[in-house]
């Protein structure tokens, strides 16, 4: 029986994992997770924010996930866009789920987030 998401991984390029840490821990305010050292080896990063956990895996072949995405449930949500804005990262709001407010961004490899809050409206 499943229980819930542990995780979700996301792929990434080779060396992309300075600017992994300031999109994900800077711009999104998680924090970086040590991986065990026989994964540590392979690159990338893993980040915690809550329950809410994010691997960034390494790939070879990469290419950015433009239509498959996490579905980030936020509190806040328009002080949560105005500071990932301020921070320099793109915000495309969306109006087209209801019940919900939400908003799209994109990792600096091209990864797209979808982030959302029901309504209380």
């Amino acid at each position: 029986m499943l229980t819930a998401v542990d995780h979700v991984q996301l792929a990434a390029p080779p060396g992309s994992e300075p600017q992994l840490r300031t999109y994900y821990a800077d711009i999104l305010g998680m924090t970086e997770v040590p991986k065990p050292p026989v994964l540590a080896a392979r690159g990338g990063c893993w980040f915690r924010c809550g329950a809410v956990q994010l691997h960034l895996g390494i790939d070879e072949d990469f290419r950015p996930a433009r239509k498959a995405h996490p579905g980030l449930r936020v509190t806040s949500i328009e002080a949560y866009a105005r500071r990932i804005e301020e921070r320099g990262a793109k915000v495309v709001w969306d109006g087209d789920l209801p019940g919900h407010r939400r908003f799209y961004s994109e990792d600096p490899v091209g990864n797209r987030l979808e982030f959302l809050e029901p309504d209380p409206a």
